[in-house]
């Protein structure tokens, strides 16, 4: 495992207090032209990242870059591909719909600093805009005491250190590709007006939790289709996990506010198992809170980029 640690791009820790997250579609007007673009800028965004950690050694900078199936499919057409990569289809449920977005290219950026952040995204943008059309660009932010917008800690049952790394992190099963992982990427929009006419302890019940402390409710406090009951894996008696980076965002001028959920895992599955339950048992939180965009992508491993860099897929 230290070795898939080592090749593995930013996708187990530190979620960032200024964080930039951006869907991409390439235009599919000329194949080699845009592999080329995709192959220079997986040796570049390493270098890019080395170069601001010198300028900006305290500001934590964090990148992930990659791949959805379609993309991986269009770009290198003969190369073998992960074993869990597919094109994201829509979770339908009685209430809620997990939607699909059609997007090829994936950037997580984040950092303590703002202008480290927006610098590097305009940077690698410099490459990638003559190739590409932007599907989503979202801006996040750390909010007070690492809450989610709604006001609940968010990721306390998060792995941590050496388990985040072992559920987040492609290994042996897939050697290929090991120090990979599949990114899933979701923006909601919260309907925050009904949100905050909920008593507190009413959205206690909604997710599971107390508001102030974070303890877990007794499960005879909690609603049936509280969102830390149903939001979950425990397939086999065993409860799997992801490793998840949500950050809120907002206009508040246009009165639009949500949560960027983005979760790393070692094994998609894991992932998919969660959406279908929550779109299909009718999670609670779901009432409140509607997703815009859902998408697969693969992270590569540094090992993996260096071999698109030199065009080897």
């Amino acid at each position: 495992m230290r070795v898939a640690l080592h090749n593995s791009q930013d996708v187990y820790k530190d979620a960032g207090s200024s964080v930039i997250f951006l869907m991409l579609k390439l235009h599919r007007k000329d194949q080699p032209a845009e592999k080329e673009v995709i192959a220079d800028m997986a040796d570049r965004i390493q270098a890019i990242q080395r170069s601001m950690n010198i300028r900006a050694e305290h500001a934590n900078l964090k990148i992930a870059f990659g791949f959805s199936n379609d993309a991986w499919e269009y770009l290198f057409p003969g190369a073998k591909k992960p074993k869990e990569l597919e094109t994201f289809q829509e979770i339908k449920g009685d209430r809620h719909t997990a939607v699909s977005t059609p997007a090829d290219l994936f950037l997580h950026l984040r950092a303590t600093d703002e202008a480290v952040v927006y610098e590097v995204c305009d940077q690698i943008m410099d490459f990638l805009r003559p190739v590409t059309d932007v599907v989503d660009e979202t801006h996040g932010f750390r909010y007070f005491e690492g809450r989610a917008i709604i006001g609940f800690i968010d990721g306390t049952e998060n792995p941590v250190g050496d388990e985040a790394a072992e559920w987040g992190i492609i290994s042996d099963e897939d050697p290929d590709f090991a120090g990979g992982s599949y990114a899933f990427a979701q923006k909601y929009i919260h309907d925050m007006d009904a949100w905050k006419s909920l008593p507190t302890h009413m959205q206690e019940k909604v997710i599971g939790r107390r508001k102030f402390s974070d303890i877990e409710l007794d499960d005879d406090e909690k609603d049936p289709h509280a969102h830390n009951i149903i939001a979950q894996d425990n397939r086999d008696d065993k409860e799997h996990k992801i490793v998840r980076m949500n950050v809120p965002f907002s206009n508040p001028g246009q009165n639009e506010t949500g949560t960027y959920f983005i979760g790393y895992a070692r094994y998609w599955n894991v992932t998919k198992q969660m959406l279908t339950n929550m779109f299909t048992q009718n999670d609670k939180l779901l009432d409140y809170s509607t997703p815009i965009t859902g998408a697969l992508f693969f992270i590569p491993s540094r090992d993996v980029l260096d071999a698109i860099a030199e065009g080897e897929l």
